[in-house]
């Protein structure tokens, strides 16, 4: 048996090191995660979490800034509460990326070396 990650574990581990009062967006996560271009199994990945896990899928957007869920939804309503928070302002369903999106430094991006 090898002990390499598997790509849901690999996406877990990168979404948890999102700063609290960060976001990123999905195609960010798989880029860092190692799996880029696979912005789709980033979200599909964080939809399958453990509930245990404690994982902050809040922080995680599409590239536009906009929550991943329709304006007014149940879950929008959950993660725009989850993020405003931790201090992210979302306007519209959307987040400012140029004010809130995480950039990694690079001891960060290699702490992330899987």
């Amino acid at each position: 048996m090898h002990n390499e990650l598997s790509k849901a574990q690999k996406v877990w581990l990168t979404v948890q090191k999102i700063p609290i009062g960060k976001v990123a967006s999905y195609g960010q996560i798989a880029d860092l995660a190692g799996l880029p271009g696979r912005a789709r199994l980033v979200g599909k990945v964080l939809g399958q979490a453990p509930d245990n896990m404690k994982l902050p899928w809040y922080r995680v957007l599409r590239s536009s800034g906009q929550l991943a869920f329709e304006a007014g939804s149940p879950q929008a309503e959950k993660q725009k509460g989850l993020l405003q928070e931790e201090g992210v302002v979302v306007l519209k369903n959307r987040v400012k990326i140029s004010q809130f999106g995480w950039q990694p430094n690079l001891g960060e991006l290699l702490e992330m070396q899987f």
